[in-house]
């Protein structure tokens, strides 16, 4: 496995498309010595599809913009409050070989192990990737609802982009005007409602480091990236 420095842009709050097509651009352009990156941003309003997605799990849009784009999933909610972090990997330099499962599997646990650090539990869902809320009396209402989702882009030449967010202190009402991540009925929250009190630049951190561990790589922070975001 590579211990290959990946750098860490934040990008602050800004609109999806043009961060869609940055990525994509990015890793349209790449090459063998393209330093691998992380992107750190937070989403004006937005519902996005993946590819297997189906417009009729938007029941309701209030007017918000719904974005087509070819990562993995179905349909979910990016906002304010949100913490949304796009992994831009070439899987096949970094590790020659992982599977998908694995790959899943460590985002998930780096989602898990920030969790624990604020005293929060998350655990994952056979057949449901991302991270929810385990069903403790603790946790009262909120039992079972999903804090965290991920859906991934993984081209043949083994290069990644899309990656993953956390609702850390959100407006959670726009989750119930679509079926989140193709489920009716599903509860979806934010660290704020199970007990964090805290900052987003705290979450930002704690996860970072996590994934650091769990990717077993070093991280470099980068200044800040233009999006030409036009908002």
């Amino acid at each position: 496995m590579s211990t290959e420095t990946i750098i860490v842009r934040q990008l602050g709050r800004v609109s999806y498309a043009p961060v869609f097509r940055k990525m994509t651009e990015f890793t349209r352009m790449r090459n063998a010595s393209t330093p691998d990156e992380i992107w750190v941003v937070e989403h004006d309003p937005v519902f996005t599809l993946g590819q297997a997605a189906s417009r009729t799990h938007i029941l309701d849009a209030h007017g918000i913009s719904v974005y087509e784009t070819d990562r993995g999933g179905e349909v979910t909610y990016h906002g304010p409050g949100q913490l949304v972090v796009y992994l831009l990997i070439d899987l096949k330099r970094r590790f020659r070989k992982l599977y998908v499962r694995e790959l899943v599997y460590r985002i998930e646990e780096t989602i898990i192990r920030a969790l624990s650090v604020f005293r929060i539990d998350g655990e994952r869902r056979k057949g449901a990737p991302g991270i929810y809320i385990p069903a403790r009396p603790m946790y009262a209402g909120w039992q079972g609802a999903k804090i965290a989702a991920l859906g991934l882009k993984i081209r043949s030449n083994g290069c990644m982009y899309h990656g993953f967010s956390l609702n850390v202190a959100m407006d959670l009402e726009p989750f119930k005007w679509i079926d989140p991540c193709g489920y009716r009925g599903l509860a979806v929250t934010d660290m704020r409602s199970v007990g964090f009190s805290g900052r987003k630049d705290e979450v930002m951190q704690t996860v970072l480091a996590c994934l650091s561990s769990e990717l077993e790589c070093r991280l470099d922070m980068a200044d800040v990236m233009e999006t030409g975001n036009g908002r």
